[in-house]
């Protein structure tokens, strides 16, 4: 009996973490907090955001796209610039979710355009001017920005 006590009880103790580690995962969570709380009540500016260069080419857009993942983009007169199929155009549609979603969170229309911004350094960008929602497409890979770049570049 006494040795199945004994099998268990290092069973147990096995499986536990040891007190120092958890207090040391406790101390680190606490010292970012502090860090994290002292920034934003010094007011202390972002620093890995990219700088706001020169825009060379800005085409207002209209973003319509579905829960399947087609979408239907438009210009400011009406005409269809892109009728993609959600092969196509998936990228394009989760954009349009998320500012969707930004409006609806800011009790803003659906039916205002957005942005696409081509600046110096050929960094593409889109922005919400309703919200204030921006994205640098740089970040989602060659093929997303591509996407967005044939729109800005038609006629």
């Amino acid at each position: 009996m006494d040795q199945t006590r004994s099998r268990q009880y290092h069973a147990q103790a096995d499986e536990m973490i040891p007190a120092i580690l958890l207090r040391l995962v406790f101390a680190l969570v606490l010292a970012v907090l502090a860090l994290v709380t002292v920034a934003k009540l010094s007011g202390r500016p972002l620093e890995a955001t990219p700088a706001q260069t020169e825009i060379v080419r800005e085409r207002a857009i209209f973003l319509e796209a579905d829960a399947g993942g087609a979408v239907r983009v438009l210009d400011n007169k009406g005409s269809v610039l892109a009728d993609l199929d959600p092969d196509q155009g998936g990228f394009i549609a989760g954009v349009e979710r998320v500012i969707a979603r930004e409006r609806m969170k800011r009790a803003v229309g659906h039916g205002g355009p957005v942005l696409l911004q081509l600046r110096e350094g050929h960094r593409l960008s889109i922005l919400d001017p309703e919200t204030g929602w921006t994205a640098e497409l740089m970040g989602f890979g060659a093929d997303n920005v591509r996407s967005f770049a044939r729109l800005l570049d038609q006629p």
